[in-house]
Order: structure tokens, then sequence, then C-alpha cells
């Protein structure tokens, strides 16, 4: 075997040097956690719009939920701010000369109850989300483990899963083919780890945030949580780098409305707007940029609308297509969002390796060829007149996804002659109905998960998950299939980008826009920036006063 990973160990050594000069005055109450005794305690102040719909690892599928839990739990390795995975609760990692097995050997770390975090905590985790009675939406990233898919599927046993603790150091897992992102992977919340020994013992543990079974391994404890109020988040002392985490205590109250999120930032209750916690009100987005303090980065999401297409209606393509065609995203930016996004011409986002350039998959904003498309679909249906289609669009509660959801609802009447009625429901609720096929479209964003093509793509390759189109295609999953065993990197990426062909060929998502970061934050925060996902590490944002 050899072992690769040397770099990035180097990174580690040099960013705990670095953080080593982190420190000085700040206000708040005293502590000795920060530092050292008699310094004064950190604290941030921040905003989320509702309960995170999940507390586990396994079942998390929204961006909330993995905002708290990148605080709570730490998995084999972290994403660094610059978006780079660097080793985490593995301290060495080994890959054979094949890059199909990978060692980790396991670093001294503690649970916050003081229990050893120990490799037979990794292949419990990782099993427990495929095991298909757990229902896990994100299961399917665990499939390039061998004997994963077949597991999860029914089609195979717990035991065929190539994740093995060899002992309580050692992890082995071994993949179905070369993966070069699953350093990357190996952060994303679905490969935490979870206290085998609680869960065992208490398999509904993630249910009460508050009580003394949920236990996390990250650099945060979740030290209450208040529904529809507020969760906090202590420094955990365990935490194997707490020497390296500046912050004391993090403040996250939960704030619905953008408006009000604004207001309690202007006032000093808040110390940062922006992804991944909550979104600026478009409103003031002029004022910070006039100021200069507002931070725009490109990022690997796409801002979709997603049609069922076992509706009724929207399993006719012409109509999805008329609808998709017709949208004036040069307008929806220029007018509403403001965010200096790009209009969405497909579903990759141009950010992207191999996907840089935007294909014209169909014309944006071209009201005739719009027209044409829905005259098809209009015969197709057996409808004589737009007037007869009544389409209903779903949206989860927010100022921003609501004017999104005017401007193009207006946009389809004026143009299409379409009656489109709009309804929107807490960020929960909602995802349960987009789960349960409960809309005709509906309001979407995918968030990179980690940086290559095949993210965003391989949610279209089966019913079920993240895929609430119910849309797929053979073609299309065969082409992803063989791109996962293609070792030429030219010959993989147009596999893939054949595959986004097929699938906006059929319109089964309207692209809107690809995302940008937009951010805010009190002078008095440093290191608090979003990565090219778009993730925000609290273990590295430190309070200056």
């Amino acid at each position: 075997m050899k072992n690769f990973r040397s770099l990035l160990l180097l990174a580690v050594l040099v960013s705990a040097l670095a953080a080593c000069n982190f420190g000085g005055d700040s206000g708040g109450g005293e502590a000795d956690s920060a530092g050292g005794e008699g310094d004064l305690e950190k604290s941030i102040n921040l905003s989320i719009t509702s309960d995170p719909p999940s507390f586990h690892p396994a079942l998390a599928t929204d961006t909330t939920s993995g905002a708290i839990m990148a605080s709570v739990f730490e998995g084999l390795t972290r994403l660094d701010p610059e978006g780079n995975p660097e080793p985490a609760m593995a301290e060495n990692i080994e890959v054979s000369e094949d890059e199909l097995t990978y060692t980790y050997t396991l670093r001294d770390a503690e649970w916050s109850n003081g229990d050893p975090v120990t490799a037979q905590d990794f292949e419990f985790a990782w099993k427990w989300a495929l095991n298909p009675e757990n229902a896990s939406d994100y299961a399917y990233q665990l499939y390039y483990i061998q004997g994963a898919e077949a597991y999860n599927t029914g089609e195979g046993s717990a035991e065929d899963v190539a994740v093995t603790a060899v002992d309580d150091k050692t992890l082995e897992v071994t993949l179905n083919n070369p993966t070069p992102f699953f350093d990357e992977l190996t952060a994303f919340y679905t490969y935490y780890p979870v206290n085998s020994k609680v869960a065992e013992e208490n398999p509904d543990w993630h249910t009460d945030p508050n009580g003394e079974n949920y236990i996390g391994n990250g650099p945060f404890t979740l030290d209450s949580f208040t529904s529809s109020d507020s969760i906090v988040l202590k420094k955990n002392d365990s935490y194997w780098d707490a020497d390296n985490v500046a912050l004391d205590t993090v403040n996250v109250d939960m704030v619905e409305s953008e408006a009000t999120a604004l207001k309690m930032y202007q006032a000093g209750d808040l110390d940062y707007l922006g992804s991944p916690f909550n979104t600026i009100d478009l409103n003031a987005l002029n004022q910070f940029k006039e100021d200069g303090t507002l931070n725009v980065r490109d990022q690997a999401g796409t801002y979709m609308y997603v049609f069922n297409v076992e509706d009724e209606i929207m399993q006719n393509e012409n109509i999805r297509k008329a609808l998709t065609i017709a949208i004036d995203r040069e307008g929806l930016i220029e007018n509403v969002t403001k965010g200096e996004q790009k209009p969405g011409t497909g579903l990759v986002p141009l950010t992207m390796e191999g996907f840089e350039e935007p294909t014209e998959y169909f014309p944006s904003n071209d009201i005739e060829a719009a027209k044409e498309a829905l005259d098809k679909g209009l015969e197709e249906l057996g409808l004589s007149d737009p007037s007869e289609l009544k389409i209903s669009l779903s949206y989860n509660t927010s100022e921003a996804h609501a004017a999104i959801a005017q401007f193009i609802q207006q946009g389809w009447k004026e143009d299409l002659g379409i009656d489109v009625s709009m309804n929107n429901s807490e960020w929960q609720v909602y995802l349960e109905e987009l789960d349960a096929g409960n809309h005709q479209v509906g309001r979407y964003g995918w968030l990179g998960d980690f940086n290559d093509p095949v993210n965003f793509l391989e949610i279209y390759k089966a019913k079920g998950g993240n895929n609430n189109t119910n849309w797929t295609n053979e073609e299309y999953t065969q082409l992803l299939n063989d791109a996962a065993k293609e070792t030429d990197p030219k010959a993989r990426t147009q596999m893939l980008k054949d595959a986004e062909e097929i699938f906006m060929s059929e319109f089964p998502i309207a692209p809107i826009y690809f995302y940008t970061n937009l951010s805010v934050h009190d002078e008095k925060v440093k290191n608090m920036k979003s990565d090219p996902l778009g993730n925000v590490q609290l273990k590295y944002v430190d309070i200056e006063q």
C-alpha cells in the first residue's frame, strides 16, 4: 500500500501552528476554555430559519441540518476553509496501488461523553445508513463502497459491505472503482460516525437533542435545543483539536423571516447573515453592495424548479419544456435576486471542472418557442386553451423564495396565459411533501456535497432518495454507471456531459440560476467565509474585539 496523504497531514500541522496565534480579548463572560485562565468567553450569534429537520447524520438531507452537524460531528476527514479535505478522525490514510482499498488509522479521540471514537463506530454508522429499514435518503452516497448498493436495495447483506473495523483504531474500506473524490466524501455528514455503544443501547438517541444520549465527536457539543426557538452549541473540550477552536459558544436563533433576521443583524443581535445558516433579505443587497460589506462567491449549486413527472399534467414533456423556456432568468437576477448569480442553463453548475462553459440545452425566455411547446402539450393532454391548465407551484416559507415564485408566476401568466397557484410550508413539512410526491412544481436547491459533477447527476439515477422528480432514464443511468468505471478523465467528463444532455432534453427540472454565496458579518468575526461548496466551518471561526 502507498501512503499518499502526507501533504494533507502537513496541511493539518501548518494549520495547527497558525491557529496557535488565535486569541485576544473579546466581550462576554469569564471562561477558562478559550485559551487559558482569565480569557474572556468568545461567542457568536447566528440564525437559521427553522428547526433542523434531522439531528441524525444518516437521516439529514438539507443544509440546515448539515450546518449544525458539521459542528457537532466529525468524519474521517474535514474540509478546510478552502474546501480541501484534511485528516480529521483519521490520523493517517493509506490507499492501495489500485486505488480501491483505503485503510484509515484513527487518532486518539473521544466522544463528548468520554467514550473513545473507534473504527466500529464508523462501520456501525455506515451500515446503519445502508440498512433499507432505516430509509436514509442519502444512502446512495455510500454506493461507492463494494456491496453497499446491494445491501441498501435488498439484494445483499450487511456482511457483504466492504467496511471493516480491523481493530479499534483501524478501518478498512474497499471501493467498487477508483473514486478520486472519496476523501471529500468522507467529510460529508452521511459518512459521520455514530457512537455505536450508545446507539445500540438506545436506537432513538437522536430524537432528543437535549438528552444525555445525544453524543457527538466534533468541535462543539449541542448544549441545548428549544424547538422553534434556539440551539446553543458549546466548545467540546474533549475534541482532539480543541486547542485550535476559538469559539466557546454558538447561539443559534430560529428566525423564519429574512426581514426579521436583517433587523436583528442591524441591531447587533446577529453577527452573520448568509448561507448555510440563513438568507440575506433581498431588499438589503443593494445597500450591502454600496457599503462594501457584501461578500459574494460563486458556489457549486443550482436553484431549480422540479417537476413531478408522475403528475397528470407534469408528466407531459412539452408542458415542462414550455414552462422552462418561458422563464426570464436574466430579469429575475437583475430585478429580484440581485446576487450576481448566473442564469441556470443545466443541472450541473459552471463551477464544476469540464462544465465551465454553459451548454444551451434550451432557449431561455424565448416566448415563441415556449408557446409552440405549450400548444403541443395542450393537444397531447386533450386541452384547447392554456387557461384549462391548473398548475400549483410549491416552495418552502421564505420571502426570497416567494419573491422568485411571484416573478415566475407572473411571467407564466402574462406570456403563456397559464394560471399558477402558489403554496408554501415550513421547511421540514415542505421536504416531507416533496418526498411524498405531493407537488406538481416545487422549488428545489442542490448545493454540492463534494466537488464533482456526478454529485448532481447521480440524484436522478433512480427513483427515491433525493430524486423529487420521479424521472428515470435507462440510457442516463447506464452512462453514469459507465462513467464510474472510466479512468480517463476526459472520457469520463464527456460521459457526464452526455448524461446531462439526456436529462435536460426531457425537462424533469427547470434550472433557474447557479448559486452565489452571499454573506455579511460583523467586523469582529474573523475567518468566517464559505468554501466553494457553501460550507462554513465554525471550527475555524474566531471573534476579535
